[in-house]
């Protein structure tokens, strides 16, 4: 790499200038728990997403957890099996291990890498309770096939299995002109990890089906105590029907949520102006397959992967010119602590040794886009 080229970061935080400020007053307000900042911050989202049934937690991993175990508690007495892909951060799968569900691999759909919608409705029995979707890199699984999926399902067994969307990398996605989160149909569990899109240090949001289920789950992120009740003693709870744990979210986290928030539309779209620079760049370059696009499925592009032939030669190359790359996620049917559900995935198997992801973000400059296609392009 030449002296004079800096490093192209493939991450980077942001953070509003405003958050030091606003986490400040919090700190020296002697409240900094969850408080009325966490209620102002979960209306803000209500705005937004144009959605009443939703609460904020500590992270988008207890987000999942808190869904799953919502489902579960629902369903005592029933094995639940839970179809998921294996390409996606741990955070996805590992809550269903947490709450004692039977998880079964579904291969992938190598030209978006989301679940392949064929092989899951092969694969649902009559044990499937959940449909665990990831929404990679921000570009939105086909729901409304979903939906006929469920329908076909309901109507061969009798019951409509329960969508969980894992939206953490999709916070500024749509789907044919709605928000992802926003249909108010599915479980959407969005991430507010540091180098999201949009960031309140950690935390996490859960949208919910309906009302019942928001009620449920503000209690259970907090011990399942009602923090509304009436108590004679403000310390000691009243009688706790539903246990719960503790993953609700604080003041502080919220504070950085209510200043980064305001900020975050500029964040996104410049996500997505150096994601379909890319497109147009890079379409038809030697050795690179670019995923698929299409019209009403609307990416945010946290991250911009793309599929390259000599994936070790590719990043050995990339490095060597200052520019970071990574695969992001490894696939989770590797690791031994799920030996036990080990199934054929020959599209993840095709694919997974060529996925890799450029720098996109909103800290990449027109300059540092040219200077990634031209790498690209010299060859590897």
């Amino acid at each position: 790499m030449a002296q004079s080229q800096s490093k192209i970061d493939l991450f980077k935080v942001y953070m509003s200038e405003k958050a030091p400020r606003l986490v400040e007053e919090v700190l020296r307000s002697g409240f900094i728990g969850q408080g009325p900042v966490v209620e102002k911050f979960e209306n803000v989202l209500r705005n937004r997403f144009n959605q009443k049934n939703l609460v904020t937690l500590n992270s988008g991993t207890s987000s999942l957890h808190l869904a799953l175990h919502l489902i579960k508690a629902d369903n005592p007495d029933i094995e639940i099996e839970v179809l998921t892909t294996a390409l996606t951060c741990t955070a996805t799968n590992w809550p269903i291990l947490a709450n004692g569900l039977k998880l079964k691999w579904v291969d992938i759909d190598p030209t978006t890498l989301n679940i392949d919608l064929v092989d899951l409705e092969n694969k649902i029995t009559d044990k499937t309770r959940v449909i665990m979707l990831v929404h990679w890199g921000g570009y939105p699984n086909d729901l409304d096939k979903v939906k006929e999926i469920q329908d076909r399902t309901e109507a061969k067994f009798g019951f409509r299995p329960l969508v969980i969307e894992d939206c953490a990398h999709a916070f500024g996605s749509s789907y044919k002109g709605r928000p992802i989160g926003s249909t108010g149909d599915n479980f959407c569990a969005f991430s507010f990890q540091a180098i999201k899109h949009f960031t309140t240090v950690d935390g996490g949001m859960l949208t919910l089906p309906d009302s019942s289920f928001e009620r449920r789950a503000r209690l259970i992120r907090w011990y399942g105590i009602d923090r509304e009740s009436n108590r004679k003693d403000f310390r000691c709870e009243d009688d706790i029907p539903e246990w719960g744990y503790k993953f609700h979210m604080n003041d502080v986290n919220a504070a950085v949520g209510l200043a980064n928030i305001e900020e975050v539309d500029y964040v996104i779209d410049k996500h997505k102006r150096n994601a379909h620079f890319y497109d147009e760049c890079l379409k038809g370059s030697e050795g690179v397959s670019l995923l698929k696009r299409e019209e009403g499925f609307n990416s945010s592009f946290w991250i911009y992967s793309l599929l390259v032939e000599n994936r070790d030669g590719f990043m050995r190359h990339m490095a060597n010119q200052g520019i970071a790359v990574s695969q992001v996620h490894e696939r989770n049917d590797k690791h031994s602590c799920v030996r036990d559900f080990k199934s054929p995935l020959p599209n993840l198997d095709a694919t997974i040794g060529k996925v890799v992801s450029i720098p996109v973000g909103w800290w990449v400059t027109p300059e540092d886009t040219d200077r990634v296609v031209s790498a690209i392009k010299m060859g590897w």
